[in-house]
């Protein structure tokens, strides 16, 4: 790495390929009709190219944390970015849906490499006095590419071609690459050794919890094959956990979780995706079924609420020491939750957009809040050498809520609404609210749950220039753990 550079360049440099990440969550959403057009398939197997994506994505994100503090972060970035890039080419190259949805999978795989590594390289790259600076620009670049995603997938598939959306990709990884090796230096994590069985043990579950909960929102929570993955998550999860209380380097050490601040911004996490995601699916929908609008016209309508985190996380992250992320964190999430409540009340068949334009505001701002002071929590939470294992952990957290929070919320919309009302049915625009004015109903309370757990991350951060000496030995553990607790390790 070339002295020379400043700093927050290695930052800007982890947080474009975390953009192409970002960018491929959501843009394959309004290529789907051509995509099904072209392959001549359903909707059965049209599903997978969104969920093999996730499948991959969620259940590896540990695995690939590991990976990198034991064999370098960097290296494992640079190789995920490799993966990233060449499965968006073989993407853009398939000549059938299998062929697709297989690309899409490496692509998961590549993904789980870059998102959790691109945060711990950023938080690494510069003085701790800047870190929440640098998380802010990281989740400024993550809250912008999902905010473009279904504007450029519309917009390159109506004006370009399907396959375009994927090429865009290259020329990003292609430079990428070698900024990357030139402006960011190597790090790794404490532990030696890769925690193996506790890798393949949680991946196994999160894949087959993923797996169950994405069926369970298409054909139902009482189909034997989703029961039995449901069974088989229980199994391996509790096997994980058994296996993780005693080995020796675990995958994820569970004293985590008995520190609050961390804790309680992972509920935070589970809470804000959960809901999010739950309400945006119905959300788009509704703009473009009862309120008559065209896919990019709904991707216009909820700009002002996937776009406002680029604009508020860079912002709100110069405050997160001052005020304390909890507290930025409980806002957020109360934003986040009375904005889903207006728009559950205003729902209507043919609503103007007016009523929806303040609700989508508050919602951005929210969500952008979430976004400025969670990850600096959950970093802060633990010792430097594990902020790899406590990003994987996050980040795995906020992609499985996003799946379960559409699985609950469509069982709930569709025992409102009947099966008629099925998204992709023909229900009349009133059946279709009457089962979405419910199932948003259900977001706002979980949303507002995860703002009550905020508020007990009582302490603000205090700022870096100014901060306590390390306490003796001992003396730690007889102070509770806030935004900025001691290293996990002497907490209780």
């Amino acid at each position: 790495m070339s002295r020379r550079l400043s700093p927050m360049w290695a930052v800007v440099v982890t947080a474009v390929p975390m953009f192409m990440v970002s960018l491929d969550n959501l843009v394959v959403t309004n290529a789907l009709p051509d995509i099904s057009e072209t392959f001549d398939v359903g909707q059965a197997e049209l599903q997978w190219v969104v969920n093999g994506y996730v499948l991959a994505f969620a259940g590896l994100l540990l695995a690939a944390s590991a990976l990198g503090d034991r064999f370098g972060r960097r290296r494992v970035f640079a190789w995920g970015v490799v993966l990233f890039t060449v499965s968006s080419a073989a993407c853009a190259l398939a000549d059938s849906a299998e062929l697709l949805v297989a690309a899409r999978v490496v692509q998961g795989a590549g993904a789980a490499a870059i998102l959790p590594l691109s945060l711990t390289l950023s938080a690494a790259a510069v003085p701790e006095e800047r870190r929440s600076m640098a998380i802010g620009i990281w989740g400024g670049v993550n809250g912008l590419g999902i905010a473009v995603g279904p504007l450029v997938g519309g917009l390159v598939t109506e004006g370009i071609d399907w396959h375009w959306i994927f090429w865009l990709n290259l020329p990003i990884g292609v430079l990428a690459l070698p900024a990357l090796l030139w402006a960011v230096k190597e790090s790794r994590g404490r532990d030696g050794k890769v925690d193996v069985v506790g890798a393949a043990l949680v991946s196994a579950s999160v894949v087959a919890a993923v797996w169950a909960i994405v069926e369970a929102g298409e054909a139902g929570w009482g189909r034997p094959a989703v029961l039995g993955a449901l069974a088989f998550t229980l199994v391996t999860m509790a096997a994980f956990l058994g296996w993780e209380a005693r080995t020796a380097h675990p995958l994820v050490p569970l004293r985590f979780f008995r520190n609050r601040a961390f804790a309680l911004s992972n509920l935070v996490s589970l809470t804000m995706y959960f809901g999010v995601f739950g309400s945006i699916y119905y959300l788009v929908q509704f703009i473009q079924g009862p309120m008559g609008y065209s896919p990019l016209e709904a991707g216009l309508a909820t700009l002002p609420w996937t776009a406002a985190p680029m604009i508020v996380v860079p912002l709100a992250s110069a405050f997160v020491d001052r005020i304390g992320g909890g507290r930025l964190m409980a806002a957020g999430s109360l934003l986040q939750g009375a904005a889903l409540g207006w728009i559950a009340y205003v729902a209507e068949p043919g609503l103007s957009y007016a009523p929806l334009a303040p609700a989508m505001v508050a919602a951005g701002i929210g969500m952008g809040l979430v976004f400025a002071s969670n990850p600096v929590v959950v970093l802060a939470s633990v010792t430097e050498d594990e902020h790899g294992k406590a990003s994987g952990i996050n980040n795995t957290v906020r992609e499985f809520s996003g799946a379960l929070g559409v699985a609950v919320l469509t069982t709930v919309f569709l025992y409102a609404a009947g099966p008629a009302a099925d998204p992709g049915g023909t229900a009349s625009a009133q059946a279709f609210v009457d089962g979405m004015r419910p199932a948003v109903w259900i977001g706002v309370a979980v949303v507002l749950a995860g703002a009550v757990g905020a508020l007990f991350i009582r302490h603000p951060l205090p700022p870096a220039n100014t901060a306590p000496a390390p306490a003796p030995a001992g003396e730690a553990d007889r102070h509770p753990a806030g935004d900025r607790p001691e290293p996990v390790a002497a907490t209780r």
